[in-house]
């Protein structure tokens, strides 16, 4: 029997959809901001997207929870890979650290809708 609850609009869309659309329009506001205001400025604000994106994603879904973060953060972990001098600038300590506060985020968003569902 299914309740007469209303769903909100991210539980509709799939995990994955929304993580893919996060990466993207992320990545989008990083080269906006990062031509406007700075390129240390920017990077922050991009990690803060994601850590925010994933924890709401993984909290209406929280069996998403092992690959949001991952699609997330696909851009940045293509560029660590790709770029030749990713590891030799100081940027990659903001970029790493949004990795793993994004890991953080998508950890307690799944944890609080565990605990919402039970």
């Amino acid at each position: 029997m299914e309740t007469k609850e209303k769903k909100s609009f991210l539980s509709r869309i799939p995990s994955w959809v929304l993580s893919i659309i996060t990466a993207v329009l992320s990545f989008i506001f990083l080269f906006i901001l990062a031509y406007t205001v700075g390129e240390v400025i920017a990077y922050i604000s991009y990690d803060i997207v994601i850590v925010f994106a994933c924890f709401f994603i993984c909290r209406e879904n929280p069996n998403s929870v092992w690959y949001v973060p991952i699609i997330c953060n696909a851009m940045g972990i293509i560029a660590a890979i790709v770029e030749p001098n990713f590891w030799i600038t100081a940027l990659w300590m903001i970029i790493c650290g949004g990795w793993v506060l994004s890991l953080i985020g998508a950890i307690s968003g799944a944890l609080m809708g565990r605990r919402a569902t039970r």
